[in-house]
Formats: C-alpha cells, structure tokens, sequence
C-alpha cells in the first residue's frame, strides 16, 4: 500500500473518531440538559408546594369563641396555677404526641405539686399537628376537649387524664368524641350535659386551629417543647438533663428571695393583671 493511500486511510479514520468523540459529547450535554430540566422542574414545584403549604400556616385566623380564662394574644394561652408565682412554665404540647404523654407521665405531678406551692405559673398551648402526618382528628378532637374543660374550671385535671390514658400515636382513639367524654368522668364535675356539647359540637374548633397557627409562626418545632422563664429545659437545662428533681431545683434556683404566689383553686386562676406578671409571661412566639 502506498503511503498515500495509508494517509487517506488514517485522516478518514481519525474524522470517524472526531465525529464519534462531537457525537458523544452532544449527547452528553443533551442528558445533562433533560436531568437539569428535571431537577428544575422537581425544584419549581418544591417551591410552588412550599408557598401553598407556608400560605396555609400564615393564613390569619381569630377565634370565633375562647375558652374562659385563657389568655395571651387573642387569648391562646391556657394557664394554670398561680398568678402571681415568681416562674413561668411554658410548655407546648399535642394530645397526640407520644414524647407528650411520656414527659407528662413522668412530670405532671410535679409540675400539679409546684403549682399548688405557688412557685410556678404554667402557659399552656394545646397545639394538634400531628393530625397532619397521621389519618383521623385525635389532636384536634382531644385539644378541643381540653379547651371544653378549660371553659368549664377542669382543665389541669382532664388535662392529666387525657395523657395518662393517651392511646398510641397511630391509634386515633382521641379522634372518638365518645372516648374523651368516657375520660371526662374521672374528673369530678366535669361530666355535665354543657361539657358533653362542647366536645360534641367542636365549640372550640376555631380556637384550636388559631393556636396551631400561632405555633407555626413561632420558632418551636417539636413537642414538647418546655420552657422556665423562656429558657428552654426540656429534654436539657444546660448541660443537665430534666428530671423531676432537677426540675424542682431549677425552679426553687430561679425563685430564690422571691414570695411565692397565692394558689387558685385547683391550680386554675384568673389571668396575670400585674405588670410583673406580664414581665414574667414570656409571649407565644417568643417562648
């Protein structure tokens, strides 16, 4: 073969692999721009679902009816105990939430016994998400029977009931109106016809969406989420973990020199009119 033909076959070849090398790399960049359209298109919709979702949590909502004695920013707040106490408790809870039930298992008592020593003045905020990520209306249902008992002078004490018999997370028994007014019957006058169609009639429905509403807009994420004096504590205070008796402690830590409050009746009083009160009553969003 003449060295001319062999240089016609090697510049013919090397086209083929140059052709070959453009056509391959086209087609890369043809991938690169499918999955990159893709990504796009996932990251638009992301972002549409993210505003509808954000919309829906900052929808604006004033209850139509609140229950007696709440209090706070269009009054979301429940409290229990003592006005005048020298500590604020702040505790953000769902019916439904297991963590809930266990840390109420293991601290309601103490919490009950330094309300009823006038120590401690708890803000409680009955918040039901957890019907968002399970199927039935367990959070909502128990929160709004909760407010029922508010309103009728009960609340500290169903309060208890309701999470000593908290079913599992999964099983949406408080979803059964039936089943929170069984509970309510171990609670001295509470079982009464205006407590049973205030459950029945989800009076306080709108009350129970506004204070969810309000929870998204805080910076709190998680429940329970447990505050003394706006500081959290719960599942830690510092470096120590919370126990009945740390807790105790860290109340009697931060009332030292301070009067205690006069207890209610049943750990429920009338809201804070003092400006210390106020001072003392972290808001809402601010913990």
């Amino acid at each position: 073969m003449s060295e001319k033909n062999r240089e016609g076959k090697r510049t013919a070849r090397e086209r083929m692999q140059a052709q070959r090398a453009a056509d391959e790399a086209a087609g890369r960049r043809r991938k690169k721009l499918i999955v990159g359209g893709s990504v796009l298109a996932v990251i638009a919709a992301a972002v549409v679902v993210g505003v509808v979702v954000q919309n829906q949590r900052s929808k604006p909502e004033t209850p139509a009816a609140a229950p007696a004695g709440t209090v706070g920013d269009n009054n979301l707040v429940i409290p229990v105990g003592s006005a005048d106490a020298p500590s604020v408790l702040t505790v953000y809870e769902d019916p439904r939430c297991p963590a809930c039930g266990m840390f109420e298992r293991e601290f309601s008592s103490t919490i009950d016994q330094l309300e009823d020593q006038g120590k401690i003045y708890t803000n409680a905020h009955i918040v039901s998400f957890i019907d968002r990520a399970l199927p039935g209306k367990g959070s909502k249902n128990g929160a709004n029977a909760l407010a029922c008992a508010q309103d009728a002078g009960h609340f500290r004490d169903f309060h208890d009931v309701l999470y000593r018999n908290q079913p599992d997370e999964t099983n949406d028994a408080f979803g059964n109106k039936a089943v929170l007014l069984n509970l309510a019957k171990q609670v001295n006058g509470l079982d009464t016809p205006a407590f049973e169609a205030c459950v029945n009639d989800n009076k306080f429905g709108g009350w129970v969406s506004a204070v969810q509403q309000d929870f998204d807009k805080s910076s709190f994420k998680s429940t329970p989420t447990v505050l003394l004096n706006g500081q959290p504590i719960y599942p830690k205070n510092g470096t120590e973990e919370i126990t009945p008796a740390n807790l105790a402690k860290w109340v009697d830590a931060a009332n030292q020199g301070k009067q205690p409050g006069t207890p209610g009746t049943n750990g429920q009083t009338p809201a804070p009119t003092s400006a210390a009160s106020e001072a003392n009553n972290p808001s809402p969003n601010a913990g």
